[in-house]
């Protein structure tokens, strides 16, 4: 008998298979113009970076200029050397414990200015295409321009979550309901909406090229170079910054205005990392340092590696209560210890000794308690862990309802099918797409693309940040500022704590995955502090069961909310466990004996997984993408 239970004859689609190259995302235009470079002659970065332009105008209640990116690559040049694209801003050289405390607050808000990093998304990706692509810039932007010029199908999700903000907008932020709302009404599905103000901003970067002359060693990469130059000291740092100086509403309930100058802006600049790695069961996963949350995930596999096969399927009782309880250990760790310019020796974090220290911590039954490791020499400290109830007790405004980050609690169940449209009431919780939660609170998510050409260049990356709802539109830009400080605490002894000229701890953490030293696996989801728990079961059922990567994707979904959330309001949930009904009544009810208390998120609730692979023996490449809510896909050949 197999360790793993086989995956069943359905599948929504078919796991795609070629030669030529595979893209993967979260939604179709991405890919499809992503495909479109590839057929072009691009390489897979001159098609990554095009496809998430696009992505900034057809999914922008996800990402937006105006937030921040990771990303995990290899080139056909080093195949062996897997590399991070840091696309994470910094905390502004203003943003303060003290000036946050003094403006009332005991949490970063998760909507308006104060809550913004240095964007460093768009910066990222011009990077990359400087560094490793082969096109220039009007050429990648051509797509994006288009779309966002002459119009493209807004999506039913755009329009739930301009509805959802609606009263905000006109009540609060004006700049915002002018451009999302511009006919005084929310928008309808599959109405062509435009944003001619990103279009003026890309024109922009475009021109700051031109004036490259040709008696330079590279012209391409010195327009590129221009362009990166332009984001970072021309009129985007201007007018953002002087826009987020005015007062206005923050999710808190009150007005504050920000503190982001075009200093910051133009001090800050993407960068290429190492990457941190673990090998599992033959695998070396790829991740980023622990400025992310990316070795929380080589973490659980440290921890699962231990065991035999049987344990880790996550399809039985026995697997999923055993990913459950790795998961809820390796965030322990992550929540005490990770952040930026941390002391965490990760050599011990990773370690085999601290592995099965950590293991031996799993009982037959679930924990509800907030169990980190202790390491020795390692500045360590626990956040504050508050229910969603006492939370609430703490405020005494009448917080707004844009705020907060990726949904973890669904607000209903709901068993919609994988290639259906779920109800409005159930956006959040059905297809892991931003809504209104239980609480009242309206979340952001994020994309994710995944790349692989002929050549063998890979990557897997994650955009997020400024969406819609983040904090009021920058009018002559088009888009509003991101969020990603609300993942700092305003405890100086927090390893994570806010501090000038350090990256929050982010929840972005695309993977790549390398065996004999050539890369052969790409994948993501959206999901904030869910990313790296739906990635894990991803990785099992192909790495250990051996399933294919539709089939893998299109599986029962589950996750823990027993670990301190990184988005506003930062609440936890003892011993708490989502799973998709599909798991099944044995299985689930075996998890509610065992003490997990089991939110049942309907049938296609879970996960928006994509990845693409290659075989570096054959050549051969697939591709495969998450069916829930009908908007990724999977293109190739």
């Amino acid at each position: 008998m197999p360790a793993f239970a086989p995956p069943g004859e359905f599948t929504t689609r078919p796991t795609l298979e070629g030669t030529f190259g595979m893209v993967a995302s979260t939604h179709w235009l991405a890919s499809s113009t992503a495909q479109s470079v590839l057929e072009r002659g691009g390489n897979a970065f001159d098609a990554a970076v095009a496809g998430a332009f696009v992505l900034h105008v057809v999914e922008p209640h996800l990402n937006g200029p105006g937030g921040d990116m990771t990303g995990l690559f290899a080139t056909a040049e080093e195949p062996g050397r897997p590399v991070v694209l840091m696309g994470q801003g910094a905390a502004p050289a203003a943003a303060t414990p003290e000036h946050y405390r003094a403006e009332g607050l005991d949490l970063v808000p998760g909507a308006g200015a104060l809550a913004a990093a240095v964007p460093a998304a768009v910066d990222a990706w011009l990077l990359l295409l400087q560094e490793h692509g082969t096109w220039e810039v009007a050429d990648v932007l051509e797509y994006a321009i288009g779309y966002a010029e002459d119009g493209h199908p807004v999506l039913p999700r755009v329009c739930q979550q301009i509805a959802a903000v609606a009263e905000l907008f006109t009540a609060h932020w004006p700049t915002s309901a002018a451009r999302w709302m511009p006919a005084g009404r929310v928008p309808r599905p599959g109405e062509l909406i435009t944003d001619p103000g990103y279009v003026r901003v890309l024109r922009e970067l475009i021109a700051a090229g031109e004036a490259v002359g040709q008696d330079v060693p590279d012209p391409r990469v010195a327009r590129v170079a221009a362009a990166r130059t332009e984001w970072r000291t021309g009129r985007v740092a201007d007018e953002a910054a002087e826009f987020a100086a005015t007062v206005h509403r923050h999710s808190d309930g009150a007005d504050h205005a920000g503190v982001i100058t075009a200093a910051d802006f133009a001090g800050a600049s993407a960068s290429f990392e190492e990457a941190t790695t673990f090998t599992f069961r033959g695998y070396t996963i790829a991740k980023t340092g622990p400025w992310g949350q990316g070795p929380v995930l080589l973490q659980t596999l440290a921890i699962l590696e231990g065991l035999p096969d049987d344990h880790l399927d996550p399809s039985t009782e026995l697997g999923a209560h055993t990913v459950l309880e790795a998961l809820k250990l390796a965030y322990a760790d992550r929540d005490t210890y990770y952040g930026d310019a941390v002391d965490v020796d990760l050599s011990v974090l990773l370690s085999e000794e601290y592995a099965a220290e950590r293991r031996a911590l799993i009982g037959q039954r679930a924990s509800l308690e907030f169990r980190p490791g202790h390491l020795a020499g390692a500045t360590g400290a626990a956040p504050p862990l508050r229910t969603a109830a006492e939370q609430a007790a703490r405020s005494d405004r009448d917080p707004v309802s844009a705020g907060g980050g990726e949904p973890s609690v669904p607000a209903a169940r709901g068993a919609a099918g994988p290639a259906q449209e779920a109800p409005a009431e159930q956006s959040s919780a059905v297809t892991g797409d931003p809504g209104a939660d239980a609480d009242g609170i309206v979340r952001g998510d994020t994309c994710h693309l995944d790349v692989v050409d002929r050549w063998g260049n890979m990557i897997s990356a994650t955009p997020s940040g400024g969406w819609l709802q983040s904090s009021p539109t920058i009018p002559g830009l088009g888009f509003c500022l991101g969020t990603r400080l609300q993942m700092t605490w305003l405890d100086e002894h927090s390893p994570s704590a806010l501090t000038p000229g350090r990256r929050p701890r982010t929840t972005l953490t695309p993977t790549l995955v390398l065996q004999d030293g050539a890369p052969v696996l790409a994948l993501g989801s959206p999901g904030g502090d869910q990313q790296d728990q739906w990635q894990l079961l991803l990785i099992l059922r192909l790495l250990v069961g051996g399933w294919t990567p539709q089939a893998a994707i299109d599986a029962p979904a589950l996750h823990s909310t027993a670990i301190a959330g990184s988005f506003w309001p930062r609440t936890w949930e003892p011993g708490g466990a989502v799973v998709e009904d599909r798991l099944g009544e044995e299985v689930i009810s075996g998890l509610e004996r065992r003490g997990h208390r089991v939110t049942r998120a309907g049938d296609w609730a879970l996960g928006r997984l994509s990845c693409v692979v290659r075989d570096p023996a054959t050549g051969v490449l697939r591709a495969a993408a998450n069916p829930r809510g009908a908007q990724g896909y999977a293109v190739g050949r």
